[in-house]
């Protein structure tokens, strides 16, 4: 019996009940050992739930390197290059690339500050609320709003 075959009896085995810790551990050990089609085949699996641990060791292995990769190069990009991708709604980066221009924001003064204010102010509702609440601050003279929780 192959590594693969293992696993999928494992899995049609706790289907239905739940899965012993040991069976589980010895699952997620083997999973390196599988091919690519093997692995994707695994996490594709009917018989496993969205956030079972073995479906999510198996996107781990099959997306090792790139996990991390992204908000790496996220945090390289400069200003411009920021600006540009968050303009592009597709690129499926834009929640990070949000987070990235508004810590520029907050960290910068000059004149990046004014690109990333001209870009959120042409994005959406958030945004531009965002950009007028940080501008309000500055007037006030109020560091951070955002410490303060509601209740």
């Amino acid at each position: 019996m192959t590594d693969y075959e293992y696993i999928m009896a494992q899995c049609r085995k706790y289907h239905f009940t739940v899965w012993d810790e040991k069976e589980l551990k010895e699952c997620q050990s083997l999973l390196p050992n599988l091919t690519r089609a093997e692995l994707v085949s695994v996490y594709r699996s009917r018989l496993l739930d969205e956030k079972h641990p073995l479906k999510q060791t198996a996107f781990k292995v099959l997306f090792a390197d790139k996990v991390g990769k992204r908000e790496v190069r996220i945090k390289s990009l400069d200003t411009d290059a920021l600006i540009e991708e968050f303009k592009d709604k597709k690129s499926g980066n834009v929640a990070l690339i949000r987070k990235e221009m508004r810590e520029r924001y907050k960290a910068n003064k000059d004149f990046d500050r004014n690109k990333v204010a001209i870009a959120f102010n042409s994005s959406t509702k958030s945004d531009i609320q965002w950009v007028k609440t940080q501008v309000r601050n500055e007037q006030n003279g109020k560091q951070n709003k955002n410490n303060y929780k509601w209740k």
